[in-house]
């Protein structure tokens, strides 16, 4: 029961990620996808800090982190297209 826990905390971390990196949400899945992947990068880095998260709240912390950084890491990989306007 908890990987739905997990997957939910995941769906919320990429959407926040989302809305501070790039100003919108990506949808649903991808969401999804970066939130879970930074909850295991943001595990990582904050125990990298010392700090060990606990409880739902230091979870979605940490989640939110790790998907930040890995948005950064990924703009900084693909190009923008130019509008045309």
């Amino acid at each position: 029961m908890y990987w739905l826990w997990y997957l939910l905390i995941g769906l919320v971390a990429g959407w926040l990620a989302n809305l501070i990196v790039r100003g919108s949400g990506s949808g649903l899945i991808v969401n999804l996808i970066v939130g879970i992947i930074g909850g295991f990068l943001g595990g990582w880095l904050v125990g990298l800090m010392g700090w060990i998260p606990t409880g739902t709240f230091g979870t979605l912390i940490a989640s939110v982190v790790g998907a930040i950084v890995l948005l950064l890491i990924v703009s900084l990989f693909t190009r923008r297209k130019p509008s045309n306007q």
